[in-house]
């Protein structure tokens, strides 16, 4: 039996998947993105940032605030309350990446799993922006989901 997308009504048209009647779970959704760049980039990144300012601080506060915005850029994503949000770096100098990791938590009827990558994706912009003055040739990379946990399909590890 195929699988049916749950945002298509039986005509095909776009629909908000009802949630009433489902049970309150603890949520939680990990995801993870990369973003490229030359390594004198990297450097002024670690050494305190640009001349807007400390990029990795900026960068957290904007994926923390996009989580929050998440049904403001996604029609049909349901506003949540959400409990958490977290967004931590790894700085790879042989490699010359961030590796981004956003973690959002909530007690609902509906997944995180949208607020996490929309994180992860306004965090690499924002550090695109705040470096690309010295380093247009950047790329952001890999962004996706890396576990869910809660609602009727429990937890899903991707990686």
């Amino acid at each position: 039996m195929a699988k049916k997308l749950s945002h298509l009504d039986k005509a095909g048209r776009p629909r908000m998947v009802d949630v009433t009647s489902k049970p309150a779970t603890e949520r939680v959704a990990v995801a993870k993105g990369v973003v490229r760049m030359q390594p004198a980039t990297l450097k002024i990144i670690k050494k305190g940032g640009t001349a807007k300012g400390d990029v990795l601080s900026v960068a957290k506060l904007a994926g923390i605030m996009a989580a929050k915005k998440t049904p403001d850029l996604i029609p049909l994503c349901h506003p949540i309350l959400i409990g958490n949000v977290d967004v931590d770096f790894i700085l790879n100098e042989t490699d010359s990446t961030i590796e981004i990791t956003a973690t959002v938590a909530s007690t609902g009827q509906t997944g995180v799993e949208m607020e996490a990558l929309t994180a992860t994706a306004v965090t690499a912009l924002t550090i695109y922006d705040m470096c690309k003055a010295v380093d247009r040739a950047m790329k952001i990379e890999n962004i996706r989901l890396v576990r869910k946990s809660g609602g009727k399909s429990g937890t899903i590890t991707l990686e």
